[in-house]
């Protein structure tokens, strides 16, 4: 029989932490992250600075940009991380509430252990509470329709940015992102791919002056001096073809003896790739005839060297080469057309078609736009900044805000935000613990998962009031939502006044998706941890030992 010793340490190197020790540990954890991200919440909040081993700079408010820079080595604060950016990753906003929301929770859970509740009774009571909250949360929302859908969406894509930009670039930058995702939207299926929005950037004038284009930007321009750099009405051929003298394959040499050889060789070696430059050009010349205001643009994938890009510029042609794969789809999308592998059946049915094509050159770096198509399904946002660090941080700020539209989109409605939501589902759930058919034994706990909810509308009236006026804001707010309890009326936190609003007239809406998998995401962690009674590190000895 196995002594008690072997039974109970699995390895004399490990260590191991167990019953209230080990719920303790995990709560701190939580409670330790949770504190460390709380200022960065809402439009208000600070920000973070991020120093790297090398000396690296990175300065943001982001809760998934922190989450995934940060060396963490608390086990229960490393899953909450990888928790809250896996949702992140999946909805594009919502990582800094739900650490807060998860830490407030398992926070409300240790008072309840202090006075004598079962963890699993806690753990139940959770579970009961994010049920009845996500159904209380479907009431709550607001739906679009063709009247509201636009200004709903602008609303929404501000709450998005309002949190991460300074507040001078959100508005026109609110309104780019849901263009470019109504662009880009299935007019059948009405599926969104956001793959069809490019996201460039140029260090150049100020954030402000960020544009979205309905059309392509490419960073790289024409290779010949001679090649327009401004046509309109312009035929587009995608193709991937090379244009240029390619080396066989296999080890294979040639040879000549005298100069009339070399030169039958180097004419025979140019003959294949001069005939397809013959045969664009011939296509150019039944679709631009002399004399009329059309153009020619060819955007090859593969490379066009320096004597075939020559033909192409007598000819009056554009010619781009070394196009990025995931270009060549987006010009067919946006511009019509079909790519080609060969040139065997050229016609006009296998362009595109583009009002303006212009190139900007800034610096070294050039940049060809292709703007003005037909039927557009596929557009750029082009970023602007001064430096690279307003560029990164607009950058985090579009690819949550373009979720965030789409989101929204795809669920068809929004909810109010400013904390209205967390205020309201807090009196919600009050009132439903103290029913009839609920277990004496949860209603403690179900009114605790309530008051985690109000971690959220907490910190946001700290960050807007200062001198201790945060708790009476917090209390008024309480006061609206409990006198109103049982109506439509919706009351959040005017951040700037330090008051109370109507949440919607304001135009602050948050996405249903992110706050239900909040819902879910609290009461599933927090409930995993609170019924941990042991944590265990393995270790391994030294060989020999």
């Amino acid at each position: 029989m196995a002594s008690t010793s072997a039974m109970q340490y699995l390895n004399p190197n490990g260590a191991s932490v167990q019953g209230k020790a080990a719920m303790q540990f995990s709560m701190n954890g939580a409670k330790g992250l949770m504190n460390v991200l709380r200022t960065n919440l809402g439009p208000m909040g600070t920000m973070k600075m991020l120093v790297g081993g090398a000396g690296q700079i990175k300065m943001t408010k982001d809760g998934s940009v922190l989450l995934g820079d940060m060396q963490i080595q608390h086990p229960t604060a490393a899953l909450i991380a990888r928790a809250a950016t896996a949702m992140d990753d999946e909805t594009g906003d919502g990582t800094t509430s739900t650490v807060v929301m998860i830490g407030e929770a398992l926070q409300q859970a240790d008072e309840l252990v202090s006075e004598g509740i079962h963890p699993r009774t806690v753990a139940e009571g959770y579970d009961v509470a994010a049920a009845e909250a996500i159904r209380f949360l479907n009431n709550r929302k607001v739906h679009l329709t063709e009247e509201n859908e636009r200004e709903m969406l602008d609303c929404v894509a501000r709450t998005a940015l309002g949190t991460k930009i300074p507040a001078e670039n959100v508005e026109a930058l609110a309104t780019h992102l849901v263009d470019a995702v109504k662009m880009i939207q299935n007019k059948d299926s009405k599926a969104i791919d956001l793959h069809m929005v490019e996201i460039m950037h140029m260090r150049h004038k100020l954030g402000t002056d960020t544009q979205f284009i309905p059309g392509l930007v490419l960073d790289h321009g024409g290779r010949h001096p001679e090649m327009p750099k401004h046509i309109e009405n312009c035929y587009i051929l995608t193709c991937n073809v090379s244009l240029e003298y390619e080396k066989s394959e296999l080890n294979s040499g040639f040879y000549y003896k005298n100069a009339d050889q070399k030169e039958k060789m180097a004419n025979a070696e140019r003959r294949t790739v001069d005939a397809r430059c013959e045969q664009i050009v011939e296509l150019k010349n039944k679709v631009c005839p002399p004399g009329s205001d059309k153009n020619f643009v060819v955007v090859n994938q593969k490379g066009i060297d320096p004597l075939s890009l020559d033909i192409l510029a007598r000819n009056g042609i554009l010619g781009l080469r070394r196009a990025k794969r995931r270009n060549m789809e987006r010009i067919q999308l946006c511009c019509g057309g079909e790519a080609v592998n060969h040139f065997d059946t050229l016609s006009e049915d296998l362009l595109g078609y583009a009002g303006l094509v212009h190139e900007h050159v800034l610096g070294e770096e050039k940049y060809t736009f292709i703007e003005q198509p037909k039927n557009p399904a596929s557009g750029t946002i082009l970023l602007k900044g001064a430096n690279d660090h307003t560029i990164a941080q607009i950058k985090e700020a579009v690819r949550d805000g373009l979720r965030a539209v789409k989101n929204a989109i795809e669920d068809g409605c929004v909810l109010a935000g400013a904390g209205d939501f967390e205020v309201a589902c807090k009196v919600h759930l009050d009132h439903y613990a103290d029913k009839k058919e609920i277990k004496d034994t949860l209603t403690p706990c179900i009114k605790a998962f309530g008051d985690a909810l109000l971690a959220v509308p907490k910190i946001l009236a700290e960050s807007a009031t200062e001198g201790g006026a945060a708790p009476a804001l917090k209390h008024t707010l309480l006061r609206y939502h409990r006198e109103g309890y049982g109506t439509d009326g919706k009351f959040g936190l005017d951040l700037e006044s330090g008051s109370v609003t109507d949440p919607v007239a304001a135009g602050v809406m948050d996405t249903f998706r992110v706050k239900k998998q909040q819902l879910e995401a609290t009461a599933v962690i927090a409930t995993q941890l609170l019924l941990i009674d042991e944590v265990m590190k393995a270790g391994r000895g030294k060989a020999g030992q």
